[in-house]
């Protein structure tokens, strides 16, 4: 009998080596990790517990609150506080925690492993430019972002709880539960909140908004510019390329971005309009900063004009820095794109930026993820518009923008949606916040060369 039950139990196990997942490339790696992690998230949600009332979530609100959590993007189809429970609460904070350490490890470790698996020219020019991550150095990057993520976290999270004990009369245990929350839903840029009308509470208090506005931006930077910005911020004549370009286009777009803001709702009565010259560029900034990843809002979005919508939806398609926890085509693909645009204008043959020549290789590959971004937008855009009529255009790319980018911005649609939609939106969350990253891992390791090459030819172009 023994023997007969040996035997079976080695049949199993040879049955499930052979059909056990083959990952071929390291980027499904990360696929997969991610795709558990919102199984399980969704498996967990759907107990009875996580709920405030009586039964349990629906698959599609487990299923769309856990891949927004994962994914850090923020969008939600129930209230957090009063629908989910704190065991629900604190199981979200967990997913986006995890989610937001995830990104940024993994983004920061397939950087390191397209520099090892280059060319040697390659190698050592792309060394020189993530000298910041110490190629091969694979435990100090793990190590470097847990160490700042705790660093952030606990700092916002002693600041925030401070805050809302002294001026918003909290006990202890509870401010200290809201400001872990929302410092851990800071940094890793998740844009989930424990208010239902999310920071609108707090829109002229700058001790609650500016460190979370300063939370996200750092998350949103990435590891390997902060880290070299640790170790010589007074330095910029020393920094890489990636960092020149992350930090001159992150502090450009929230200058520009603010401004905006500004100009739009300076004058508009449900927004701008009621508040101080101080709390305008308070909120001016914190929305000028949101929209890079983030998803908090201290304004309500639903009374913004269509031309702020517009020019968030700008924001949101750039989004934030690569290994990062922010959204959006990048900052850097940003603007390489717009050199390219200033090269061509002036009949350069060459790209130039900060005295580095950019390879026409990595044009290409720019220019593919800004276009595969757009038509990630655009397809289930027009395809909502087709389904329903419940809502407008500038909504529906609104929210579009927001899942495809990973912001979790709203005008408050997302729950009316017909679960249909939401369905869509989970899968524009999850190929939105991974679809980059794999994208950019697959065109950087895949080198091709050809042993012949075919006549020029020359199109007509305009």
């Amino acid at each position: 009998m023994h023997g007969d039950k040996g035997a079976r139990d080695a049949g199993w196990l040879a049955w499930l080596m052979r059909h056990r997942p083959r990952f071929t490339h390291p980027t499904q790696f990360v696929v997969a990790g991610f795709a558990f992690m919102v199984t399980v998230g969704t498996a967990i949600l759907m107990l009875p517990i996580a709920t405030e009332g009586p039964g349990s979530a629906s698959f599609i609100e487990a299923l769309f609150t856990a891949t927004s959590a994962v994914c850090i993007v923020g969008l939600i189809v129930v209230s957090t506080p009063d629908y989910w429970s704190t065991f629900g609460e604190v199981v979200i904070m967990g997913l986006f925690q995890v989610g937001g350490f995830g990104i940024m490890t993994m983004s920061s470790l397939l950087v390191v492993l397209v520099s090892r698996r280059m060319n040697l020219r390659s190698r050592l020019t792309t060394a020189a430019e993530t000298k910041s991550l110490g190629l091969g150095d694979v435990r100090r990057v793990v190590t470097g972002v847990a160490k700042l993520s705790i660093t952030f976290e606990a700092t916002v999270m002693i600041i925030l709880t401070t805050r809302l004990m002294i001026s918003h009369d909290e006990p202890f245990g509870r401010a200290l539960y809201l400001g872990t929350f929302h410092a851990v839903s800071a940094f890793n840029n998740a844009g989930f909140s424990l208010y239902n009308d999310s920071l609108e509470g707090f829109v002229t208090d700058p001790f609650v908004l500016l460190p979370i506005a300063i939370a996200a931006i750092g998350g949103g930077i990435g590891f390997p510019v902060l880290l070299e910005l640790r170790r010589q911020f007074l330095k910029p004549r020393g920094w890489s390329l990636h960092t020149k370009l992350t930090v001159s286009m992150t502090v450009l777009l929230l200058i520009l971005g603010s401004a905006f803001i500004m100009a739009s709702e300076w004058r508009n009565d449900e927004t701008l309009g009621p508040l101080s010259l101080a709390g305008k560029f308070l909120n001016g900034f914190f929305h000028g900063a949101m929209p890079r990843s983030t998803g908090f809002n201290s304004l309500d979005m639903e009374q913004m004009n269509e031309a702020t919508w517009l020019g968030t939806d700008v924001l949101m398609f750039i989004g934030a820095g690569s290994a990062g926890t922010g959204g959006g085509i990048k900052v850097t693909t940003f603007a390489l794109l717009f050199f390219v645009i200033y090269s061509e204008l002036r009949g350069e043959p060459h790209v130039n930026i900060f005295d580095r020549q950019i390879s026409s290789r990595v044009q290409r590959q720019a220019l593919t993820i800004a276009l595969l971004t757009v038509a990630l937008v655009v397809i289930p855009t027009v395809f909502t518009l087709f389904v329903t009529d419940l809502f407008s255009l500038d909504r529906v790319l609104f929210e579009v923008i927001s899942a495809a980018c990973t912001v979790g911005l709203s005008t408050g649609i997302t729950a009316d949606l017909p679960a249909g939609i939401q369905g869509l939106l989970v899968v524009l969350m999850f190929v939105g916040r991974l679809g980059p990253i794999t994208l950019g891992t697959a065109l950087a390791l895949r080198q091709r060369t050809r042993l012949y090459e075919y006549p020029e030819g020359r199109p007509i172009i305009g």
